[in-house]
């Protein structure tokens, strides 16, 4: 059981120094969900932003590395794993500015005018937001991801913020070339038949 906050990982019997840092944790969300990384170079990175020393972590122990600070994200406790993905439900870019207020009424502070705030403090403050605009759009969220039938009231804010509640699913730089040239195809010729 861990009692106290973490600033090191023990990674095959050497202890190695980790940024803690919400803001940083909040990078290697951006990392995990960054479309265009593929899975070992998005690894390297989560490695790299997470660990002060990533390179000095042996290769063999690279996979611990990674399953160590995913498990730092979830405040130390390990997700199962049932082989079926789940709804995404939060999204730490997107929401971040509807997040950082519950969160500072919760500590009673401005989280961004500190210098450090470890992450698992930044966390359990969030687990203590309740009732806020943030709250009600991940339950709308949980709601459509298990469709389950909208009220009038939440059908109605749903309408009125469909941009904040919808999370856009990321597609790469060449995923969107590919979609760019399927709606939008060349002019063949230098002109269009309107051109003519």
């Amino acid at each position: 059981m861990e009692y106290g906050l973490p600033t090191q990982m023990e990674i095959g019997g050497v202890m190695y120094d980790i940024r803690s840092d919400f803001r940083v944790i909040l990078d290697i969300h951006a990392a995990l969900n960054d479309p265009d990384l593929e899975p070992d170079v998005r690894a390297y990175e989560v490695l790299h932003i997470f660990y002060t020393d990533a390179d000095a972590i042996p290769d063999e122990e690279q996979q611990e590395a990674v399953d160590k600070c995913l498990t730092f994200l979830q405040g130390g406790h390990q997700q199962p794993r049932t082989g079926r993905k789940e709804p995404r439900l939060i999204d730490w870019e997107k929401d971040y500015p509807l997040i950082v207020g519950p969160v500072n009424r919760v500590l009673g502070k401005e989280v961004r005018a500190l210098d450090y705030m470890h992450w698992w403090t930044f966390l359990d403050a969030y687990y203590e937001i309740g009732d806020c605009l943030f709250a009600q759009i991940v339950s709308i969220r949980d709601k459509i991801s298990k469709g389950k039938t909208l009220d009038k009231t939440d059908r109605e804010f749903y309408r009125k913020n469909k941009d904040l509640i919808d999370i856009k699913q990321a597609v790469s730089h060449e995923e969107q070339a590919t979609l760019n040239a399927w709606l939008h195809p060349a002019k063949k010729g230098g002109l269009d038949d309107a051109e003519r």
